[in-house]
């Protein structure tokens, strides 16, 4: 069973889809998250998130002043400022 996913900043949905791993910087260190992770509210510090799809590539994106939530097979990642890394 996939990850839902769903990366926003304060203006605008940045990604969203389904995911194996997503991997992001919190003011406590890294968390990677998988599905079926207990859930989790967790303070977002500046840097990487990284996604992992289920076919293997790759989303990368930057994300700042925000939070992650993880609850059933849902993450939620809201961002004052993210962006999606060319």
């Amino acid at each position: 069973m996939a990850l839902q996913v769903s990366l926003v900043s304060a203006d605008a949905e940045v990604w969203t889809g389904e995911a194996s791993l997503v991997v992001a910087k919190t003011v406590e260190g890294e968390i990677g998250i998988m599905s079926g992770h207990e859930p989790i509210l967790a303070i977002l510090a500046e840097g990487q998130v990284r996604i992992t799809q289920p076919d293997g590539s790759k989303v990368l994106a930057n994300a700042q002043d925000g939070f992650l939530s993880m609850e059933g097979s849902q993450l939620t990642i809201v961002a004052g400022n993210a962006a999606l890394i060319a």
